[in-house]
Formats: C-alpha cells, sequence, structure tokens
C-alpha cells in the first residue's frame, strides 16, 4: 500500500496556514490592538507590511418615489486618510430588486460616466486602469443585495466620490406602502471547508461558498464606535392623501409640501450605518389604491413595457381552511443573540397560541446542528404545547447557522394529504451559502408552504424572498421587539386564510402574447397584492388575470392602453427578467444549458445598462495621476455591526468558517502524528 505521508503533512500544513491567515484578519480588527490610533480601521494584506488606514468613507441617499416606484441616488465617499496612494474596497448592500443602471465616477470637478461591461471585461479594464495609475472606479454585483465598490488611486489625503443609481418598486402588504435602504451587510455564516484564499475578506474561501472572501469584509467592533455616517432624504409623491408616514427604526421629520407631496429627511442628521432605513405610509380610509398601472414604451421595439399591481377582494366570509401541520422552525446561532433571540422567543409563543384544535405541530431548533422537540408532529394538545412552551422560553443563541440541516428536517419528512402543510422559518437569513438553500428548497419542498420571518436590524432580504418564492410562502420582517405582536399577527392571518390560487395571464381581441414576469405567477395570500411586470409588441393590448378564491372564480380585466405613463418600467422589467434567468441557471446541470442562460443574461443586462452577477459598471478617467515611483495599496473600508448584535457570540468559536485556534491545534496534532508516523515505518533506515 502506497504511503499518503506528503499528503497528510499537506493538509496540515494547508490547517496551519487557515489558522493563520484566520488570526492574522481578527488581529486586524482587534479593539485593543496597539496598532490602532484614532478609532481607524487599520488592515494590512501583508503580514510583514505595517498596517495602514483604511480609506474612510460616508453616504448620502436620495430617494424620490412617485406612485409605485422609486429612483434612489446613492453617493459614497471615499478619503484616503493614509500618506501612500490606496485602491479603496467597500462591500454595501443595496435592496435585492434593485435595478442598478448608473455609475459615475467624480474627482474633483471631473465626472466619468461609468459604463456596463460584461464582468470579466470590467475587470480587466479596471486593473488596467489601476496598474496605470488612472482614477477608476468598479461596482460589481455579488449577491443581488450586496454589491461592491472598488476605487482606485485615491491619492493620499485625497477624496473620491462614486454616485450610484438605481430602480425599484415600492412595497404593498396589509395595506401599508413601504420602502427599505439597507445600510450594512451583516457578517455571514461560511459554511465548508477553508481552502485557498479568495479576496481580502474576513472569511476565506470555502469548498460550498466559493467567493466568500468577496462578502466578508472586516466588521469594526462596537466598542471603538460607528463608521460610515449616512445622510439621506426622501420625496414622497404616492397619488393619493396619506393618513399617516412613519419610519419604524429611525427618527425622521416629516413635511407635508402639499395635499399629495411629502418631504422626509433624518431628524437628528447623519446615522451610523448599522441596520435597514425603512419608511411606511398608510393611505387615507377609503383612498386604499385596488390597481395600479404604469407603463412606458419600448424604445428598441415598436411595444410597450408594463407594472401592475392588483389588490384582489379577500372577504371576511371565507370558508375555514383544512386543518394544518405547523413547522416552526428557529434559528439560534450566534448572530440572533441579544434583541433577535428576544423577538423570536416572542414569535414563537404567539405562533403557538394561534394553533386550533385539530392542527398538529413541530418546533425545530437549529445553529451548528438541527434538532427536533419532537420525532414526527403532534397534535396541538395542552400536553404538546406545554412543552413547547418550555422549550421556547429556555431557547438561547449561541453557534453556527448550519441552516441546511434544519431545512432538511423541515421539509424531508411524510406528508399527510389531509393537512395543510405549513413552515414558519424564523431566523436573520446570515448565511453566504444562499444558492445551495435555493435549490434544496426548490427540489424539497413538495406540498409545504415556507413562510420565511427575519429578524433583528439587517436581515438578509434576498435569501428571505427568494427562499419564500421558491417555497409559495411570504416573507415578514420583524425589526424590533415592539413589531413582533402586529407582524406575526398579520402572518398568521394570511396562514389562515384561503389563498387566491390558479392565477394566469390572457391577453384579449387577438392581441400578441404578453411576457408576464414572475413567469409562474404565485398564490397571493390576504393582503398581499398581485405585482407583473410586462412586456408587449405592437398596441398596447387588454388584459385578463384570472384564478380561484376560497374556490369560487376570480378574474380582472385591464387594458395597458389605459395606464398611467411611467419612467423606467423596462429597467425593471428586465431586472425582473434576469432574476428569472438566473434561476434556471441556478437549476441547471447542464454546461451548455448554464452558459446559454449565462449569455441571455449578458445580453439583457447591456441592453438595458444594468449590473448583475455577469456584467459590471466601470469608470475610467483618462490621464494617469499616481507618479510611477509610488506603489498602490488596496484596502478594504470595514463596515459597522448590526445594531443588536453581539460581536463575541458573532465571532466567537465555532460560528464562523475560520475558526483559527482549532485550526492551528489540529494542524499541529496532524504534523507531530505524521512526523511520528513516519519514524515508525517499517524498513525505514535509522541514521
Amino acid at each position: 500500500m502506497r504511503t499518503r505521508w506528503p499528503s497528510v503533512l499537506t493538509f496540515a500544513a494547508v490547517l496551519l496556514f487557515g489558522a493563520g491567515y484566520a488570526e492574522r484578519i481578527h488581529a486586524a480588527i482587534l479593539p485593543d490592538s496597539p496598532s490602532f490610533a484614532g478609532g481607524a480601521l487599520l488592515f494590512s494584506a501583508d503580514p510583514e507590511a505595517e498596517p495602514l488606514p483604511a480609506p474612510l468613507q460616508s453616504t448620502e441617499a436620495a430617494i424620490r418615489v412617485t406612485g409605485m416606484l422609486a429612483r434612489v441616488r446613492v453617493v459614497q465617499q471615499f478619503r484616503n486618510p493614509a500618506s501612500a496612494w490606496v485602491e479603496g474596497r467597500y462591500i454595501f448592500p443595496l435592496p435585492d430588486t434593485a435595478a442598478v443602471d448608473r455609475m459615475r465616477l467624480r474627482v474633483g470637478d471631473r465626472l466619468i460616466e461609468g459604463q456596463v461591461r460584461e464582468r470579466r471585461e470590467a475587470q480587466r479594464v479596471y486593473a488596467a486602469a489601476a496598474a496605470s495609475g488612472r482614477h477608476a472606479a468598479l461596482v460589481e454585483q455579488e449577491r443581488p443585495n450586496m454589491f461592491t465598490t472598488s476605487v482606485a488611486n485615491i491619492p493620499p489625503g485625497g477624496t473620491v466620490t462614486v454616485e450610484l443609481e438605481y430602480q425599484q418598486a415600492v412595497s404593498y402588504s396589509d395595506g401599508r406602502f413601504s420602502l427599505r435602504f439597507p445600510m450594512v451587510v451583516g457578517p455571514r455564516y461560511i459554511p465548508g471547508q477553508p481552502i485557498v484564499p479568495d479576496g481580502d475578506g474576513a472569511s476565506l474561501a470555502t469548498t460550498v461558498v466559493a467567493d466568500a472572501g468577496r462578502i466578508s469584509p472586516p466588521v469594526r467592533h462596537p466598542a471603538d464606535g460607528p463608521v460610515n455616517p449616512v445622510r439621506l432624504s426622501v420625496e414622497l409623491e404616492p397619488g393619493f392623501p396619506l393618513a399617516r408616514v412613519e419610519s419604524p427604526y429611525h427618527a425622521v421629520a416629516v413635511g407635508q409640501q402639499d395635499e399629495l407631496r411629502y418631504r422626509i429627511g433624518l431628524a437628528e442628521g447623519p446615522v451610523p450605518a448599522d441596520r435597514d432605513f425603512v419608511l411606511q405610509w398608510r393611505p387615507l380610509p377609503g383612498a386604499e389604491p385596488r390597481t395600479a398601472l404604469f407603463s412606458e414604451p419600448d424604445t428598441a421595439g415598436a411595444g410597450g413595457y408594463g407594472l401592475v399591481q392588483i389588490l384582489p377582494p379577500f372577504g371576511d366570509d371565507s370558508p375555514a381552511p383544512p386543518p394544518r401541520e405547523m413547522v416552526l422552525v428557529i434559528d439560534v446561532s450566534g448572530s440572533m443573540h441579544g434583541e433577535s433571540i428576544a423577538q423570536a422567543r416572542a414569535a414563537l409563543s404567539l405562533a403557538l397560541e394561534r394553533l386550533r384544535p385539530g392542527d398538529r405541530f413541530n418546533i425545530i431548533r437549529f445553529n451548528h446542528s438541527a434538532q427536533a422537540l419532537f420525532p414526527a408532529s403532534r397534535p396541538a394538545d395542552e400536553r404538546s404545547l406545554s412543552l413547547a412552551r418550555r422549550l421556547v422560553a429556555g431557547l438561547e443563541a449561541e453557534g453556527g447557522t448550519e441552516m441546511l440541516a434544519a431545512l432538511r428536517l423541515a421539509l424531508d419528512q411524510p406528508q399527510n394529504p389531509e393537512l395543510l402543510r405549513q413552515v414558519v422559518f424564523i431566523t436573520d437569513g446570515a448565511v453566504g451559502d444562499e444558492d445551495r438553500l435555493f435549490d434544496f428548497i426548490r427540489r424539497h419542498a413538495g406540498a409545504s408552504r415556507l413562510f420565511t420571518v427575519g429578524i433583528g436590524s439587517a436581515p438578509n432580504s434576498h435569501f428571505m424572498r427568494k427562499a419564500a418564492g421558491f417555497g409559495r410562502g411570504t416573507f415578514t420582517h420583524i425589526g424590533r421587539p415592539g413589531e413582533v405582536s402586529e407582524r406575526m399577527g398579520e402572518l398568521l392571518r394570511k396562514l389562515e386564510s384561503p389563498q387566491l390560487t390558479h392565477l394566469e395571464l390572457t391577453t384579449r381581441d387577438g392581441a400578441a402574447p404578453v411576457r408576464v414576469l414572475p413567469e409562474r405567477i404565485p398564490d397571493l395570500y390576504r393582503g398581499e397584492p398581485l405585482l407583473l411586470a410586462l412586456h408587449w409588441t405592437g398596441a398596447a393590448p387588454v388584459i385578463e388575470v384570472r384564478g380561484r378564491l376560497a374556490g369560487r372564480p376570480w378574474s380582472q380585466t385591464l387594458a395597458l392602453g389605459q395606464a398611467r405613463a411611467g419612467a423606467g418600467i423596462g429597467v425593471l422589467w428586465a431586472r425582473r427578467r434576469i432574476e428569472a434567468l438566473m434561476d434556471a441557471h441556478r437549476a441547471s446541470r447542464d454546461g451548455t444549458v448554464r452558459d446559454e442562460l449565462r449569455r441571455a443574461v449578458v445580453e439583457v443586462a447591456l441592453a438595458h445598462h444594468l449590473a448583475s452577477p455577469f456584467t459590471s459598471l466601470v469608470a475610467v478617467d483618462v490621464t494617469p495621476v499616481r507618479p510611477g515611483a509610488e506603489s498602490l495599496q488596496r484596502r478594504t473600508v470595514a463596515t459597522n455591526l448590526p445594531h443588536g448584535w453581539d460581536y463575541d457570540h458573532v465571532f466567537g468559536l465555532p460560528q464562523t468558517a475560520t475558526p483559527g485556534p482549532l485550526l492551528r491545534w489540529l494542524g499541529l496534532a496532524l504534523v507531530l502524528g505524521t512526523l511520528l508516523g513516519w519514524r515508525l515505518l517499517p524498513g525505514r533506515v535509522r541514521t
């Protein structure tokens, strides 16, 4: 038998290297590091080099809402406090449905317009500009709700500004419109075994998350104070009179310009980027829109784009749904420590109270492993509920976020066809392996409906919305303890109400077919609107949307020719088209098909000037500014820890994928064991 000692030694060396890398990154963010000065984050990719301050960054957002559309301008300012030329890198969040279509680089009085290019080409253009000493900026999509801005050749003491613009549709649910502006990327749990480093993030790439290094910015310890101040303003023209405008997580000043226009700003000036900004507005009673219809001509052809929102008339006389099996899944990982686990316990308690005679239920809790309260769902009788309440009262948050184990336990179960199976998944979604989880949900959901409940100040809304979509459920966000009762009440009423099902869209009078997104129209729950993006050729058609509500036929007819004119509708349609293509790309195992889908994404993104997984925005100045003798140092901007998170519970062992001390000791043990085994090999010549 061939001896594999070199392989063992190599594996041990990888462990030791991984441990050293993890410790280096964490050493760079330790608050009591003697290298810290003035509260700045010091970061160095070279352990032999003297750490230098990362570029300081601030953000300003200007949001304009017209009807159900929002146009947002985000200005990121980078200032280099170091004495060397610096390339700054900043990982930041945007809404997961944002269509990013414009980027400009501002240096002094010069403004350089960014262009969309295929991602690898954009990276090549940016790298060449950086190497030649020119100002350049590159904006890349890491996830639908996570982007990276890279800025090359910021001079010592200099300032460079990057301006982004995006379009999105506002949300409507339970009589309330809302707009979310995320401000911070929370640390993600990275499953898998560490492999070679990729990027300069705080996590190593792993066998499961190959781009972990790109999505894991260094996180500043709260004891050092917040960074990245954010200024924000909103111009709101909803198109109808309002009963209320409010921001649940930030103090705002609301000024009414006239009956239909409002101006909103932060009441106390700039705020730290440590939680999502959410603005909500409710129409006056009687002014609630049942239907909203916007259109825009297709300038590339004879046709148009449309955006349709319909609120079906769910009545109170609908029959009660059949008995159900409710599976409550709760995340008790370290990132849920503090306010989040308190909110989650309250949410679980409310769900238990709403169970009815005839229902069955179970509870699954997970961190680095998953356990169910009962081997199989039990009737919602007093004995079972008493055990469940005792479990909920004792829940504490600690450890990693092995979400796949919990999903397997929740979805891979025998299903009783006489019961409506509903899985309520309560988590902050702080994971980096979203695609793997989406694939599992898509293949294993079966007849189950998956409802995600996002907990905390900065949940991963991309995971929450898509997981619920693949599971044919809905996404609910609870941002603070005071919202638990209202939000969970709304969700539980949805679960107890009949759905609008079998939805389809047709055209009338022989009109050309309309391409509708989403292609498969989902079931609707009480209080949820139907939101469709459309593209047609020729004259604007009359469309009919049909379905079954509580077992009875339901339909609505709309004339797209009578739609209100809107701007950016085509961009929103393209953004949805890319999302549909990416869903197919994720699901396919055929390399040829995946290549074709990739080309289709690039074609749509280039035609509509959009950032996507395969296209990026790049802007390059013409004239070199960095002297040839000066080198360029890359620095990554630190982010804040999301509000309400506990630093030690997030970065303590073993919840990260870079368990440095554990790897170090394991590596040393393997090296010693290998050397000992080598000495004892039969036939080895002793000297």
